[in-house]
C-alpha cells in the first residue's frame, strides 16, 4: 500500500530551519528588485519529468504588481526575463518559456478556497542547485512555508509575493523511487536541511541564476472534487493514476512513470465550482505532448463533450472549474 500522508502540505513541516542551519545563513541583506535581462543559455541535459511524452510546459499568471512579480521571478527565481511590456512579462530558462505573467491591476486576489493554484514546482536540474538555491533565499531574507523530503524529492516551499504557492525542488534518482505496481512512494518527512547544504559556498550574490535546466517539473491544482479533476486529467489529457491519499483529498498523476506531473487536492477547496474569471492567480496551464499522442487526445476530448478549440500545434481545452489547459504538439 502507498504510504501517503498529505504531500506537499506545509503540515507539522512548516519545518522550521535548524538551528544549526540558522546560524550557517545569518541573512545578511534584503532584496532589491532590478531587472536583468540576459541571452539563452545552450540547454542542458534534460531531467527525467520533462523527457516523458507528456509533461508540463509552461504556467501562466494574473498579477496584480507586474513590474514586482517580474522583479521576484527574474531576481529570486533566477528566470530570465524574455520579453517584457505594459501589459505582460514572458520569463525562461535555456529559451525556452516557462511563465508568463499578465498585468491585471484591478484582479481580485486569489482565493485559497476556490479552484486554483496550489503550487507551482520549479525543478532543479540536481541535489546541490537546490541546496545553493537555498543558501541564497534565506541570506535575501525570502520566508518559506515549509521544507519537506518525500522520498522521491526534497522540496522547498514558499509563496511569491502576491501569494501564489511556488515549489522548489530536486528529484531523486527514479531509479530509487519505491514502487508498489504502478503506484508510487511519496511521504511527508522532514528535510534534512543540514546535509542539503553541506559544503556548499554562501553565495547570496544579486541575481540568481538559475542553473541550465531549470524547468517547472509539476503543477499542484486547488480543485472541488478529485474524482472530477481525475475524470480530466487522467481520462481525457491522458495521464496516469500514480498514487491517492486514502481519503481522495489529494491525488497524483503523470505520464511515464514521473511521480507526478499534476498534484489536485480539495484540502481547502472542497465543493468549489467555477473559477472566478475576475480572480487573479493561475490562468493558463500548457502541456507539452508528443506529436503521435495527440490524436488520441483528440479523440477522448470528442468523445468527452469538452469544448475545445485547436490552433496551429496547439489544442486548447477547459478543466472542470474553468482553467485553460493547452496541449502543445512536440515533435
Amino acid at each position: 500500500m502507498v504510504q501517503q500522508p498529505a504531500y506537499g502540505k506545509s503540515m507539522s513541516s512548516k519545518h522550521d530551519l535548524s538551528r544549526r542551519a540558522v546560524l550557517q545563513f545569518v541573512a545578511t541583506g534584503t532584496i532589491a528588485m532590478s531587472l536583468t535581462t540576459l541571452a539563452p543559455a545552450a540547454e542542458a541535459a534534460p531531467s527525467f519529468a520533462i523527457t516523458r511524452p507528456i509533461h508540463i510546459r509552461s504556467v501562466s499568471l494574473r498579477v496584480r504588481d507586474l513590474p514586482m512579480m517580474t522583479a521576484f521571478y527574474n531576481q529570486i527565481m533566477g528566470l530570465d526575463v524574455m520579453s517584457r511590456g505594459e501589459s505582460e512579462s514572458v520569463l525562461g530558462k535555456d529559451g525556452q518559456a516557462l511563465l508568463t505573467l499578465k498585468a491585471r491591476p484591478s484582479g481580485e486576489p486569489d482565493d485559497g478556497r476556490s479552484a486554483g493554484l496550489f503550487h507551482t514546482a520549479f525543478l532543479m536540474p540536481d541535489r546541490a542547485s537546490l541546496g545553493k538555491w537555498l543558501i541564497f533565499a534565506v541570506k535575501n531574507g525570502v520566508p518559506f512555508t515549509g521544507f519537506s523530503d518525500h522520498l522521491v524529492s526534497e522540496a522547498l516551499y514558499l509563496d511569491d509575493p502576491e501569494g501564489n504557492g511556488i515549489e522548489v525542488y530536486a528529484d531523486r534518482a527514479p531509479e530509487t523511487w519505491r514502487w508498489d505496481g504502478d503506484q508510487i512512494a511519496m511521504v511527508t518527512e522532514r528535510l534534512n536541511i543540514d546535509s542539503l547544504v553541506a559544503g556548499l559556498p554562501g553565495d547570496a550574490a544579486m541575481p540568481y541564476l538559475a542553473p541550465e535546466g531549470f524547468r517547472i517539473g509539476h503543477v499542484h491544482l486547488r480543485v472541488g472534487n478529485t474524482a472530477r479533476a481525475e475524470e480530466f486529467y487522467v481520462k481525457t489529457a491522458g495521464l496516469d493514476m500514480m498514487a491517492k491519499i486514502p481519503d481522495a483529498s489529494a491525488i497524483f498523476l503523470a505520464n511515464g512513470r514521473y511521480h507526478h506531473h499534476i498534484g489536485a487536492n480539495v484540502w481547502r477547496s472542497h465543493g468549489a465550482g467555477l473559477r472566478n474569471e475576475k480572480m487573479n492567480g493561475l490562468h493558463e496551464l500548457a502541456f507539452s505532448v508528443s506529436e503521435p499522442l495527440m490524436d488520441g487526445l483528440r479523440r477522448r476530448l470528442t468523445a468527452s463533450g469538452s469544448d475545445f478549440h485547436e490552433k496551429g500545434d496547439t489544442i486548447e481545452a477547459l478543466d472542470p472549474w474553468g482553467t485553460r489547459v493547452q496541449f502543445v504538439s512536440a515533435a
